[in-house]
């Protein structure tokens, strides 16, 4: 792996740590990132966020995708309340924490010479949704273990 792309991967799990760390008490643990084939989401709800260079030259999305269990552990850890079910707050929370990490990992990106401009993020939900990632290149998957269950943090860039 080259160093831009270790500068990447480390850019996105350091924001993950830091924003589900401060904002939900939740520790992660990084396991180790591959490029994934399909666009099958590894969980139950997933936070989408695009960005792009502000001269046009390049694009890409962000995504983190939690199981049902580690979606209501972190957010209720964000909210101080024990939640049962994803409702409209949940996936409010999600793109919230999605926006955070992204915003986090972009300012990173800067020291490596790439900058972004974020967009809005979306929330999908559902088994088996699918991700659309802005590239047809490689997606970096970035999957971590939580107290609550597993989360993956997606990265595709043009």
């Amino acid at each position: 792996m080259n160093d831009t792309i270790q500068g990447i991967i480390k850019q996105f799990v350091d924001a993950t740590a830091s924003v589900l760390g401060t904002m939900a008490n939740t520790p992660v643990t990084p396991k180790a990132p591959y490029v994934k084939k399909d666009s099958v989401a590894q969980g139950d709800i997933t936070g989408v966020i695009g960005f792009s260079n502000p001269k046009g030259k390049s694009k890409g999305t962000m995504s983190i995708t939690f199981t049902k269990k580690a979606a209501l552990g972190i957010i209720g850890g964000m909210l101080f309340e024990e939640l049962t079910e994803i409702t409209p707050e949940v996936e409010d929370a999600v793109g919230e924490l999605t926006n955070m990490i992204s915003g986090q990992a972009r300012k990173g990106l800067v020291e490596l010479g790439l900058v972004f401009e974020g967009a809005i993020p979306s929330v999908v939900t559902g088994q088996g949704h699918t991700i659309r990632h802005v590239s047809t290149n490689a997606i970096l998957a970035i999957p971590f273990d939580t107290p609550h269950g597993p989360i993956m943090v997606e990265v595709c860039f043009s």
